[in-house]
């Protein structure tokens, strides 16, 4: 592996087509998603001399959990598009270098089969809210069985972006998806998949977030924040973090690239809160950047996405091992021995 950028024109040779184009693709014309690489040009990383450090660290400690890196997989839907193992070898992967993985709720694999293939490590859940406040509890009940640590509540994809390559291909998920699948079957009489889809929560506010947090006791992460205002919002309604994210330029079109926004949501939180941020990361120098602009952990998923299809569990570790070893190397040459020194970095911001 030269760089995580090489992986996607040869994931590309694997993937099929509409599986292809619905991982790697952004909504309309995608200019949000381009912007999110190239907005990490907009600061600079200053070189530190007779900084007197050797062999960074990248242990770090977020919600309480003790991380060998600060580097977490985002929740990415229908993982079987990459991988037959789909989810169970994501987690097999990341769990192999000590990191975070957060499921999603239109996984491949259940809640349950996605925890049990690394049962000894730390996941999240992600909860794409319906209108059926059965299927949610369903799915919180199914989370809290499977010991997962906190409930990141995407509020940024009320509805699907436009995404031209899903028409142009005309995609349709080739693969069940194994929550909607488990409560729809049920005893015969639950609701098909279709509807459940069709029942997806357009409305979501500051009670919804309460309201999962009181049924689930776990933290919640409110994911698809782009605003102090947002940030404060969620915060007040009971929120105990805060995920900048973009939804890596597949939803609005047209917004900023996330880590444009990154600095003025971790100054509005103030530490009060955690901080996850995606969107855009492929370097360890973007992962650099965005601890030092405000972020508690780092989360991508593309990226692992192509490793999962390339080579299952051992390719998503080989991921993870990369970009380590990167932000080792950023870490060292900027004079920085642990997570706790980058965050506490200022970055340049020269115009070129």
């Amino acid at each position: 592996m030269i760089n995580l950028e090489s992986l996607e024109a040869e994931a590309k040779k694997i993937i099929p087509t509409g599986g292809f184009g619905y991982i790697s693709g952004g909504s309309e014309d995608n200019w949000t998603l381009a912007m999110n690489g190239k907005a990490f040009q907009h600061r600079q990383i200053a070189p530190k001399a007779l900084s007197d450090i050797e062999k960074p660290e990248l242990d770090t400690k977020v919600f309480g959990i003790d991380l060998k890196t600060p580097v977490m997989m985002a929740p990415a839907a229908a993982q079987g598009l990459s991988h037959s193992k789909g989810e169970t070898d994501t987690a097999k992967g990341i769990a192999s270098v000590g990191g975070l993985m957060a499921q999603s709720t239109y996984s491949s694999t259940s809640i349950a089969d996605t925890a049990a293939a690394a049962p000894d490590a730390p996941q999240f859940f992600q909860l794409y809210m319906s209108k059926d406040w059965d299927f949610n509890e369903h799915l919180l009940d199914e989370a809290k069985k499977a010991n997962v640590k906190a409930i990141i509540l995407t509020v940024d994809a009320t509805v699907d972006g436009y995404r031209e390559s899903d028409i142009i291909n005309n995609f349709a998920f080739p693969l069940p998806m194994a929550n909607l699948a488990s409560y729809s079957d049920g005893d015969g009489k639950g609701k098909g998949i279709a509807e459940i889809y069709a029942s997806a929560a357009q409305k979501i506010g500051p009670d919804d977030v309460r309201r999962i947090k009181e049924y689930s006791g776990l933290p919640v992460i409110v994911k698809g924040v782009q605003t102090p205002e947002d940030a404060i919002r969620a915060i007040t309604a009971g929120a105990e973090g805060i995920y900048v994210s973009n939804h890596g330029g597949r939803q609005l079109n047209g917004g900023p690239a996330s880590f444009d926004v990154l600095e003025d949501v971790a100054k509005a939180v103030n530490g009060r809160v955690p901080i996850i941020f995606d969107s855009g990361i492929r370097r360890g120098s973007d992962v650099f950047k965005a601890l030092a602009s405000g972020a508690d952990l780092v989360a991508f998923a593309r990226p692992v996405l192509y490793g999962l299809a390339l080579g299952g569990a051992e390719g998503v570790q080989s991921v993870f091992e990369h970009i380590d070893h990167e932000l080792e190397i950023i870490m060292q040459l900027a004079g920085t021995k642990t997570i706790a020194d980058v965050k506490k970095t200022n970055l340049l911001n020269i115009k070129y």
